[in-house]
């Protein structure tokens, strides 16, 4: 089936009455592996390329000329290249915003930049490099930049790369990489915010947030609620998910390399105390291979979407839709299957979600199952 026919049909049928029917509305194509959507507080989408460029879809359609373009500092081989683009939370008054890339040495590199004259173009100029992470393999670079609710920087980390963590660096808390970082960076440099669960006692690294993720690719806030989702990928049998809320004081450990999902890894027993299991999980055997993790939509398009944390799979194409059932547990529903290569998801302005085709394609999710009068979508 071409996917001319799969826009215009719906991809799935729901698993009850009351399942949304997802859809997708072509935004931008020709794209060169685009890896992130996000969005600066206006009408625009920015585009992250792997390649390095960062591109803008203005809502009518992609303009000619990049926003920034690092195609000089990055070399997109593999896992590496540009990976995220996040704007500040007073960009409308600063400028400023951050990107985290691997250099060509292959090492990550979280920079700040800031907006020209033109709206539309970044002031290369501007760069300064805020932090810097040696990556000792060419994979599992994370590569995630959110702002969170509180202001801070967050920064997913994978494990280094290599196959099964040969080096135990996401359990070593002297480390950086295999963790979820926060950092302050409300100045030329960055600083470590106080309530960060290692800094009074000293037993890791001040900017850890939390421990014990393989590769996070992609993690998000629910704008409505603040809780935090993180998607990292598996290493041979499991993909998972985990859900911190918000009301978190941080230092979770995710389980990485004890754990990959709710299973031991290379262990028959494994000591699981004081970890924290994933709300969701897959195996390979199902077809999927690498999940991307979405967003929890709270948008107004689709209003069976709303409240429903949506993620998906590189390999398989398929994406689910999660929600709590009655007795609080997280329950996923395949909501359809696509022949997409989904690298990234994405939220605008508006709380619509969006998706990456790494091969070059971005689209818009929506419910293309009608609401009727009598059965009216319930806000979760």
């Amino acid at each position: 089936m071409t996917r001319s026919l799969l826009l215009a049909l719906f991809l799935t049928i729901p698993a009850h009455a009351a399942d949304p029917v997802l859809g997708f509305q072509q935004i931008a194509s020709g794209l060169q592996e685009p890896v992130s959507i996000t969005h600066a507080g206006d009408s625009r989408l920015f585009i992250t390329q792997q390649n390095g460029l960062v591109r803008i879809h203005d809502g009518t359609r992609l303009l000619p000329e990049p926003f920034l373009d690092i195609r000089s500092l990055t070399v997109s081989v593999g896992e590496r290249g540009l990976l995220s683009i996040a704007f500040h939370p007073d960009y409308a008054q600063n400028g400023f915003f951050f990107v985290n890339y691997t250099d060509r040495n292959g090492d990550t590199v979280i920079a700040r930049y800031r907006v020209s004259a033109d709206p539309n173009r970044a002031d290369p100029a501007s760069a300064k490099q805020i932090l810097f992470i040696d990556q000792p393999y060419p994979n599992h670079n994370g590569g995630q930049l959110q702002f969170g609710p509180d202001g801070y920087l967050y920064i997913g980390m994978g494990d280094g790369g290599s196959a099964g963590d040969p080096e135990n660096r996401a359990q070593n808390r002297t480390t950086l990489l295999g963790k979820m970082l926060r950092i302050d960076i409300n100045a030329d440099t960055y600083t470590v915010p106080p309530t960060n669960p290692y800094v009074s006692n000293g037993a890791g690294r001040p900017e850890i947030w939390a421990l014990g993720l393989r590769n996070p690719w992609r993690f998000s806030f629910d704008r409505e609620t603040g809780d935090l989702w993180i998607a990292d990928v598996g290493q041979g049998q499991w993909e998972e998910v985990s859900f911190q809320p918000a009301s978190s004081i941080g230092g979770e450990n995710y389980g990485w390399d004890i754990m990959e999902g709710t299973h031991c890894f290379g262990a028959t027993n494994c000591t699981r105390t004081s970890l924290v299991d994933p709300v969701i999980e897959y195996h390979h055997s199902t077809g999927g291979c690498s999940v991307t993790g979405g967003y929890v939509y709270r948008g107004v398009r689709s209003p069976r979407l709303q409240g429903m944390y949506l993620y998906g799979d590189y390999c398989s194409g398929r994406i689910w839709g999660a929600r709590r059932n009655t007795s609080g547990a997280w329950v996923s529903t395949q909501l359809v299957r696509t022949d997409y290569m989904i690298s990234s998801f994405g939220e605008d302005v508006n709380g619509e979600i969006y998706v990456a085709d790494h091969g070059g394609t971005v689209y818009r999710i929506v419910d293309t199952l009608p609401v009727g009068p009598k059965r009216r979508a319930v806000r979760h």
